[in-house]
């Protein structure tokens, strides 16, 4: 890494602390608004080492939320084009992509080596499955919560799971772990303001559905939330390095 694109944070946080940052290893799962900005925020802080996990593809229905999704990237897997981004911010950046969904088959391969890692998955039933995994295995790791239906950045919180309220998919997030005999109080980001319209895929009575397949309900989002929400999830991991 040239220390000089990072003289700004090295006066901040010191040439150890940058120098330890640049062998830190963070897994970002799900590269959409909150997950792209989250690695976006992790590059330019210094972070030297990523694994980006994402399944999908840039899509024009992204482009009003996420920092990787212009007219050029339609099209292209989420991973690549992340991939070219943080190398272009950092060209000595160590990447590994994986064009896959992250389930209980491939989850311990996908996630191995990794210091911390960021939850950005915004479907219930795969996000559940790897916070029960992550929790058991004793891993560090973020979760963020919905940023769909809300507009009050004022209302956005870092704090853990348990403390979390008005926000329905951490309500279902907690449910769920609990039936599984999880009731920890990992650290996550979540919204306190009351989604303006219901979101009928997290609200639905269904049993959980954990494995990819079921078409989920658009819901309607605006450019800064997810933006803010993954930042304070990297600001999360960068802290917790620092402090460690």
């Amino acid at each position: 890494m040239q220390t000089t694109d990072f003289s700004r944070t090295e006066l901040l946080i010191g040439s150890e602390a940058l120098a330890e940052l640049s062998q830190t290893t963070v897994a970002v799962v799900g590269l959409g608004g909150v997950g792209s900005y989250a690695a976006e925020a992790l590059a330019r802080a210094g972070i030297g080492k990523f694994v980006l996990i994402d399944f999908d593809t840039v899509g024009s229905s992204n482009l009003n939320r996420q920092v990787i999704a212009t007219h050029s990237s339609i099209g292209k897997p989420k991973t690549e084009v992340m991939q070219a981004r943080i190398l272009d911010i950092n060209p000595q950046a160590q990447i590994t992509c994986h064009i896959a969904f992250i389930d209980q088959d491939n989850r311990a391969e996908l996630l191995a080596g990794a210091d911390y890692i960021i939850d950005a998955i915004d479907s219930l039933g795969p996000k559940i499955g790897m916070l029960e995994y992550l929790v058991r295995e004793n891993r560090q790791f973020i979760a963020v919560m919905g940023a769909g239906n809300r507009s009050d950045p004022g209302k956005i919180h870092l704090s853990t799971i348990d403390k979390s309220h008005n926000c329905p998919l951490a309500r279902r997030v907690r449910k769920f772990l609990g039936r599984r005999g999880i009731r920890g109080t990992f650290p996550c980001v979540y919204s306190s303001e009351l989604p303006c319209k219901p979101d009928e895929d997290i609200e639905s009575p269904d049993e959980l559905i954990i494995t990819r397949g079921r078409q989920r309900k658009t819901i309607g989002s605006i450019s800064y939330m997810p933006a803010i929400m993954g930042m304070m999830a990297a600001a999360w991991v960068i802290r917790q390095k620092l402090e460690s």
